[in-house]
């Protein structure tokens, strides 16, 4: 069942996955619920729902924005169990992918399923978001960065900002909150550099969702003193 969910709801998408790339996404399922009997890595487990509410909704930004169907390389904030990055990575192999998680043992799961599923060219990073983007190694280096239902959005641009190059772009997936959300995050996007591009709703799943992208472009350099530390983050939102 999850297999044709898949292929049928990747088809009403104009996304063609190989054979080989369904089988990579049947192995990524397999992996999910082994390691959620360890670790809480999903609340979703049924096939069709994994499915529709995992794999579909990570790959609905395909049709819709044309640079993450490029050979780009892009950074999933928060990634969790790997959504929206693995499946965006299954769907277009030329992703150069970073997984970032803050939990080590979801990295641990991470890893596995890199490796079992061969993807090559992504890599996972245990670290806190709002540390990381300080390391020069990460720091404005990614054309694109996603993160799925992390934060309120003015806290989610802050943790995103710090990895997106000038010129480059943050994606937020979120429900529908995320239409509140964008008003109050007006002063967030001015200060964090992060112009609002667009909004898009994932329409073509095979269940009514209110799931929403939001697209932001970078346009300008980020001051330094952002991301700040967690603690004030929480205590003062740029809001």
């Amino acid at each position: 069942m999850m297999r044709k969910t898949l292929e049928d709801g990747a088809k009403a998408m104009n996304i063609s996955l190989s054979q080989r790339q369904l089988d990579q996404f049947d192995l990524y399922y397999k992996r999910l619920i082994e390691w959620n009997e360890k670790i809480n890595l999903t609340a979703i487990t049924d096939p069709y729902e994994v499915a529709v509410k995992h794999f579909l909704d990570s790959l609905a930004i395909l049709p819709r924005f044309a640079p993450v169907r490029g050979a780009v390389t892009l950074i999933d904030v928060g990634t969790g169990a790997g959504f929206p990055g693995i499946p965006l990575k299954i769907a277009n192999p030329q992703i150069q992918l970073t997984l970032l998680d803050s939990l080590q043992k979801r990295v641990k799961f991470l890893e596995e399923v890199i490796r079992d599923l061969e993807l090559e060219g992504a890599v996972c990073v245990h670290g806190r978001a709002e540390e990381l983007a300080h390391d020069a190694l990460f720091r404005e280096r990614f054309d694109i960065a996603v993160a799925r239902a992390v934060a309120p959005l003015p806290v989610l641009l802050e943790y995103c900002s710090g990895y997106v190059k000038k010129g480059g772009y943050m994606i937020a997936y979120k429900g529908p909150a995320l239409l509140e959300e964008l008003s109050e995050s007006e002063k967030a996007r001015k200060i964090l550099k992060m112009k609002h591009v667009e909004t898009v709703q994932a329409e073509e799943l095979p269940v009514e969702m209110d799931h929403f992208m939001a697209i932001f472009e970078k346009n300008g350099n980020l001051g330094l003193q952002y991301p700040r530390k967690q603690s004030k983050i929480k205590k003062e939102k740029l809001v």
